[in-house]
């Protein structure tokens, strides 16, 4: 069961985000809270796995409670939601020790998704965010782009057409559910590809992946 703790200023959008959550079976949320105060202090009595933070509230913000919460004896997975899509805020979340960043129309079944991602591990952004950080941070230098190119490639060699090909619309910027309808596959289909292929290129994260994606000249 992943206890998850969820904070925002707005009882509705909290209580939208426990409805959505509770939906699944594997899922506890085991409490709520409505800044960044509370955030710290419900994580250090309840000890939730995942915490789900609004970044925009009154006093103590998403970011700063982010930076506190990483420092806890048991650090929960910490994922920053926003209405706001803009970079300063991802860079800032990533700064902050954040391993996962959504906008708050992310699509029920993607958030549910997100919790389990990180839960396990992994970080997750939303598409729109991955597509942006590759556009903004990817190119490599001229001097460096044969090279990097020809070792993008050696890396990515061991993935099979299929995967290549998920590989490919994850680097495009697309969700899993995107990725299943370009693709004609389940959504479950693509997560499992997904899951393969960061354990053949031995990464953490989709965001790593496109990277490599990007750099190899695939998308």
């Amino acid at each position: 069961m992943i206890r998850t703790l969820l904070v925002d200023d707005e009882l509705l959008v909290r209580s939208g985000l426990r409805m959505i959550l509770e939906a699944d079976p594997g899922i506890e949320v085991v409490g709520e809270g409505s800044d960044g105060e509370e955030a710290v202090r419900l994580a250090e009595e309840l000890t939730p796995d995942v915490v789900l933070l609004d970044i925009r509230m009154p006093g103590t913000d998403g970011l700063a409670a982010a930076a506190r919460l990483n420092t806890l004896a048991h650090a929960p997975r910490v994922v920053l939601l926003t209405t706001f899509d803009l970079d300063e805020y991802v860079h800032a979340a990533l700064r902050a020790g954040a391993v996962g960043f959504l906008l708050k129309d992310t699509p029920p079944r993607e958030l549910i998704n997100a919790v389990r991602t990180v839960y396990e591990g992994h970080a997750m952004l939303a598409p729109s965010v991955t597509k942006r950080m590759l556009e903004r941070f990817a190119s490599p230098a001229p001097a460096d782009s044969a090279a990097g190119r020809t070792e993008a490639l050696r890396r990515l060699s061991v993935l099979s057409e299929r995967e290549r090909q998920v590989l490919v619309a994850v680097a495009e910027g697309k969700s899993n559910a995107e990725v299943g309808r370009a693709l004609d596959m389940r959504e479950t289909t693509v997560k499992a590809h997904v899951s393969r292929i960061l354990a053949k290129l031995e990464m953490s994260n989709r965001v790593q992946a496109a990277i490599l994606a990007h750099d190899a000249g695939w998308a």
